[in-house]
């Protein structure tokens, strides 16, 4: 049911991660392109990682994750981030999602990385229930910041910085 991806599943991780944008109404914020995604995953130096979930009976991509290595430095060890999680809805509900986290819960104890660790939407409540019913705790003293486009150019002294 879950394998590693492979670069000749580039085009449907990319239409998942549309239809995941567009799930959490941020379609016009997806503008990776298929080489992009080629490149972060199977390039010279991968940033990141891909897990696909198949259907048991047709063997289609139903799901997908993309994670990442993180640190820390309180622990001393890595940790996985997940970036994206997404099953498709007519797949929803047949353990393909668990089984993604499974996944990545394995290669944590069998890697020896100490935490995995993702972020979700604080209106996705199917996706918070799910996430509690499987053990996972909220972080709620921490808030994620972020910096894109225009604050990271200024901020990075790029060309659209102003003094």
């Amino acid at each position: 049911m879950i394998r590693t991806a492979v670069p000749a599943d580039v085009p449907v991780i990319h239409a998942m991660i549309r239809e995941l944008a567009d799930y959490e109404k941020a379609l016009h914020e997806a503008r990776a392109t298929e080489e992009q995604l080629r490149e972060a995953l199977f390039g010279e130096r991968p940033a990141a990682f891909a897990n696909i979930a198949e259907d048991d009976v047709t063997g289609e991509p139903v799901g997908f994750c993309i994670w990442f290595l993180n640190f820390s430095t309180w622990r001393g060890v890595h940790g996985i981030y997940l970036e994206d999680l997404y099953v498709r809805p007519e797949a929803r509900g047949g353990g393909h999602g668990k089984a993604l986290l499974r996944e990545l819960a394995r290669i944590c104890v069998e890697r020896g990385y100490e935490r995995l660790e993702w972020s979700v939407l604080n209106w996705n409540e199917p996706s918070i229930n799910f996430y509690k019913a499987l053990g996972a705790a909220p972080q709620d003293e921490w808030t994620v910041y972020r910096l894109t486009d225009e604050a990271l150019a200024k901020l990075g002294g790029g060309a659209s910085a102003t003094a």
